[in-house]
């Protein structure tokens, strides 16, 4: 066999071109007329033409081209996350819900959703250790959402970490992107945001549905969110209280009311004497004879806990305290009746989709990049 090289070059110049520059082998053959009828082919020779590049160089320059290529994907990521911001924009009239029990009339009513806020609502409630009542939502306190307000933040975050990421590494002044490019800065930027996505996901999610909330101990709102003010449990009132505390899980608002009675109540003679024949016994759920230490939040955005009123025994809450002096005081409770009531939120559902299409796109742009750089995918 033979090798032809074209155009011809010096032997000592042979080997530094092979190193520097890209081979493209051709086959080059001859029928011979003998083989021919045996149906055979023979190759004769090799010719060798065009630059070969090394491994090396490979990689740059599809790194070159991935890098980008991701600059469009990196904006069609920045658009998307801007429409999953303004769900939660707060833009009037915001979104009422209906709040309704299943198959009876425990709880029934309305709630109206701004933003990360509850600005107003009306609920009726049948409960059965409970006077029937209706309580009522204060505008001028709407009760603030943690778990939204946690979401704005981390939505906030990757916007921003976005725009950082397309400023340094696209730059408008810069006369090609890849100049001011460096994968391994954006392998870090995605990760973040990856981490950013994931975590909202998270939030909106919730914990699984059959399961509550340990926060409503101390996240439950405070009675100056309502009209008339709710009771509050204290060590000098036994009377039983309500505890109204809003979370979100698997997308959806879910309300969870509880009636709670001090731990130290004296029992009535008469409720002894009935539960011992029969004639009347505790309502039984997962919390039933569990002591709680419960401290709703204060009344101010500050969602500080609100320190019950334990000398005047009237159940109303404390003036305001100075910022930085505010204490925590907690009033061991029992749960007498617990009600979960769950109203399906069309813009939470609609972000929650738009976050799992953004993150399953951000994974893929993720994955390719690390293919190229030949490193391993961290989460």
């Amino acid at each position: 066999m033979s090798v032809e090289i074209w155009p011809r070059i010096a032997p000592e110049q042979l080997k530094v071109e092979v190193e520097s520059s890209e081979v493209s082998l051709y086959q080059t053959s001859k029928l011979n007329p003998r083989a021919a009828m045996d149906g055979e082919t023979l190759f004769e020779s090799w010719v060798v033409v065009g630059p070969l590049l090394t491994p090396h160089v490979y990689q740059k320059r599809e790194l070159d081209w991935l890098v980008q290529e991701l600059h469009e994907v990196l904006t069609n990521l920045k658009h998307g996350l801007e429409d999953c911001y303004a769900l939660l924009a707060p833009i009037d009239p915001g979104c009422t819900l209906v709040l309704s029990t299943p198959r009876n009339e425990i709880v029934k009513g309305t709630i109206t959703r701004v933003g990360t806020r509850i600005v107003k609502g009306t609920i009726h409630l049948r409960l059965r250790t409970l006077p029937q009542q209706t309580i009522t939502i204060n505008p001028d306190h709407p009760i603030h959402l943690t778990p939204l307000t946690t979401l704005h933040t981390l939505l906030t975050h990757s916007i921003d970490l976005l725009n950082l990421t397309l400023t340094y590494s696209y730059s408008p002044d810069s006369p090609s992107p890849n100049q001011s490019s460096s994968p391994q800065f954006l392998s870090a930027q995605l990760r973040l945001l990856s981490q950013s996505l994931n975590e909202s996901i998270s939030t909106l999610k919730g914990l699984p549905l059959s399961s509550s909330d340990p926060s409503w101990t101390s996240r439950s709102a405070a009675p100056s969110h309502f009209l008339p003010p709710l009771t509050i449990p204290s060590t000098s009132a036994h009377g039983p209280s309500l505890s109204f505390h809003i979370t979100i899980q698997d997308s959806s608002l879910v309300l969870w009311l509880r009636t709670l009675e001090p731990a130290n109540a004296p029992v009535h003679f008469s409720t002894k004497l009935a539960l011992a024949i029969g004639t009347a016994r505790r309502l039984e759920h997962d919390e039933a004879e569990k002591v709680f230490g419960y401290c709703c939040t204060g009344g101010d955005d500050t969602g500080e806990p609100h320190v019950h009123n334990d000398s005047s025994g009237s159940g109303a809450p404390l003036a305001p305290v100075l910022s930085g002096t505010r204490k925590r005081k907690e009033v061991d409770v029992f749960v007498r009746e617990k009600v979960r009531v769950e109203s399906a939120d069309p813009s939470l559902l609609s972000l929650t989709a738009k976050l799992t299409a953004l993150t399953h796109t951000l994974a893929l742009a993720r994955q390719n990049l690390a293919a190229v750089m030949g490193e391993e995918l961290e989460d």
